[in-house]
């Protein structure tokens, strides 16, 4: 036998796959469970007459089997109820069961209602007439909380096999009076009514969904026991408190925050806790990011937005220090040794060595102007300066190499006047001549000098 939506059948009959209890072709996988004893002999005698039986959506109850059937995993047997019958699927049985009912505390004693037979062909199509209804009488029953102005949410419903009782599994943040709701259900589909509330993990267990992880959700699928999670989860391990990355398909914090927390929790355990600065010759430094696993801790300095990553060990030898008010240098070392030779810059080095070669190409070098050497001749000191109107220019000198610099000015003191020519004009001012009162006839010379003898 097996479920109505199992691939392994022909036309519209369901084989089942006897996969022991593991879905083969992925379409029962709600709460499946592997009976991995099912291949070992086990005495006949001692076996444990307690089954497990599955029912919609991934709830599971424990039945007696007190009249020895041979049951495999995946059969559909008629149970017995409060107030009826009901149709299940036996999801596991034998020493499992034993130890499922000690997980769960659950006693073994004459509360556990007792399995009638194995569902007949009959017995199945009689279940499917009435899980047929519940489309149907889930749609009307939200209309009427929609006319009645109840603050709840209706999930799902399921019929009993029998067709004499439906369970209403709804969610509501506060508690609701439903007693008019139940007697409008009930004078109209004429059943008896049951309303019961669950959380909203266990709404989204039962709706399904495939959760960030690209995986089904783990509510649907494996996990039963839904334990409180809190914000603290995410800070042990360094996730952001964004509550749309943290937040699950049910709106609550995710369940798999849980899954590696303990292992956070050991490896924090190691590492210290910085609650004030870090001081430091260079400043004060504040905490930024952990790495737990690799137990290295970012620092960062005030007023700077470069991190610094130090070991936990460091971490811990800065705090002794600061405790004993000694501040180191940085937050790697306590003392800053200049080195020269480790300072020195390679690439630097290279570009020293490959500038500082002489070059193949020789460059033309200037002849040096010849220094006069010696005493300077008479011919030298002899200057003859010729007097020129104004506007004119020497033709030795604007011939000369030098014909855009101006002439020296000569001064009169440094010329020999013995070898002066007459045209020569002195700067310095003429003597004046005394007066020559001799006649320049010679007669008045004779005829003077004959008066005064």
């Amino acid at each position: 036998m097996g479920c109505s939506s199992c691939g392994s059948g022909s036309g519209d009959v369901a084989a089942g796959c006897q996969n022991n209890g593991t879905c083969g072709t992925s379409g029962c996988n709600k709460m499946n469970s592997f009976d991995w004893l099912s291949n070992m002999d086990m005495p006949m005698e001692n076996q444990f007459d307690i089954v497990e039986v599955k029912f919609k959506a991934g709830r599971k109850e424990f039945f007696r089997n007190i009249n020895n059937l041979a049951l495999i995993t995946g059969d559909a047997v008629v149970v017995d109820v409060p107030n009826g019958h009901h149709i299940g699927y036996v999801s596991m049985q034998g020493e499992l069961v034993r130890l499922q009912m000690k997980k769960k505390k659950i006693e073994n004693n004459d509360d556990i209602r007792v399995i009638y037979r194995v569902a007949t062909q009959k017995d199945l199509d009689k279940a499917f007439e009435v899980k047929q209804r519940e489309s149907p009488v889930l749609y009307r029953t939200r209309e009427v909380i929609r006319d009645l102005k109840l603050n709840m949410k209706l999930t799902d419903v399921e019929f009993q096999a029998d067709n004499s009782k439906a369970t209403f599994y709804y969610s509501a943040e506060e508690r609701v009076d439903f007693r008019e709701l139940i007697k409008s259900l009930a004078s109209e589909f004429k059943i008896r009514v049951e309303m019961r509330q669950i959380s909203l993990r266990q709404e989204a267990g039962r709706l399904g969904g495939i959760g960030s992880c690209g995986r089904e959700l783990c509510c649907s699928t494996w996990l039963t026991d839904f334990k409180s999670v809190s914000t603290s989860a995410a800070r042990y391990q360094n996730l952001s408190l964004n509550p749309g990355k943290l937040s699950g398909q049910c709106g609550r914090l995710k369940c798999c925050l849980n899954y590696e927390l303990e292992t956070y929790m050991d490896a924090l355990s190691d590492v210290p806790k910085v609650d004030k600065k870090l001081k430091t010759k260079k400043g004060e430094a504040h905490l930024v990011k952990t790495d737990i696993f690799r137990r290295i801790m970012w620092f960062s300095y005030d007023g700077d937005g470069n991190w610094v990553n130090i070991s936990i060990d460091r971490v811990k030898e800065v705090q002794r220090l600061n405790a004993k008010g000694v501040e180191p240098d940085t937050l790697e070392t306590d003392k800053i040794e200049i080195d020269v030779s480790a300072n020195k810059n390679v690439e630097l080095e290279r570009l020293d060595k490959k500038f500082g070669e002489k070059k193949t190409s020789k460059k033309k070098k200037r002849k040096p102007k010849k220094k006069f050497e010696g005493k300077p001749s008479e011919s030298s000191k002899n200057i003859n300066i010729k007097e020129q109107p104004k506007g004119q220019i020497n033709n030795e000198q604007s011939n000369g190499p030098h014909n855009n610099k101006r002439p020296k000015r000569v001064n009169v003191k440094d010329v020999d006047n013995s070898n002066e020519s007459p045209n020569v004009k002195a700067n310095k001012r003429p003597k004046r001549k005394k007066p020559n009162f001799k006649s320049k006839n010679p007669k008045d010379d004779n005829s003077s000098n004959g008066n005064k003898s």
